[in-house]
């Protein structure tokens, strides 16, 4: 029980559950994400899609359709989701994207099949690797790049299904950025200016606020590059 459960009263805040309800809940398996920035793919399917009931209901599912995660199906009910991942129904041909909202809790957009092959991802790290620069990115995942070009912090654009680079944010000046974190978590602004590890950001006009850097996550220069509000 410990080992694949853990009290529900003591999971992350970002996890939007009943706490009071359950003594236990099923803990996200290790994998691209850590536990403060994940769910587990059971809670998605039972408190954010509300296509399942039970954690049974949930195994049947992954057995007997195909549900994908950036592109590739997956059958464990406990592999982890976080910020941005892509989830897709083959069979009801519905595709959503994982984002959260002002309180920080973990939401589903629906989003278009064309949206559904990209997926942005934030640089929180490089290594040079055979004469090559590899880019730690915020899912987990790692890419080469021939060239120096990416800073930590910048966005890069990926192709779920080619895992390649189909586009480069900077973190600068008037770029679009979704907050991750502070006091504004789950909200788009535009960055007015970079001063050491801070952030003077923009929401509406003459509102201007300060973050942390390692809360903006560029998603867009004149506009989002993906949609992160849901249709009226």
């Amino acid at each position: 029980m410990v080992k694949n459960h853990l009290k529900t009263i003591s999971a992350p805040k970002t996890w939007s559950v009943k706490r009071k309800e359950n003594v236990f809940i099923l803990r996200p398996k290790p994998g691209p994400h850590n536990l403060k920035n994940c769910i587990s793919l059971n809670l998605l399917l039972i408190e954010i899609l509300k296509i399942s009931n039970t954690k049974k209901e949930s195994q049947y599912i992954l057995h007997n359709r195909e549900v994908s995660i950036d592109g590739k199906r997956r059958k464990s009910i406990s592999f982890p989701i976080g910020l941005f991942d892509v989830i897709s129904l083959k069979d009801t041909r519905k595709n959503f994207r994982i984002t959260i909202d002002n309180k920080g809790n973990f939401k589903a957009i629906d989003i278009g099949e064309k949206e559904a092959g990209i997926k942005p991802c934030k640089v929180t790290g490089k290594t040079l690797v055979k004469k090559k620069i590899q880019l730690n990115l915020s899912d987990g995942s790692n890419i080469l790049f021939e060239k120096n070009e990416h800073k930590v912090g910048d966005t890069v654009i990926m192709d779920i299904v080619k895992k390649e680079i189909k586009n480069h944010l900077k973190l600068e000046k008037g770029n679009i950025i979704f907050l991750t974190g502070g006091k504004h978590r789950g909200s788009i602004g535009t960055i007015e200016d970079i001063i050491g590890s801070k952030i003077i950001y923009k929401i509406k006009p003459n509102e201007v606020y300060e973050t942390l850097k390692k809360y903006a996550f560029v998603i867009g220069k004149e506009k989002p590059v993906i949609k992160l509000v849901e249709d009226n």
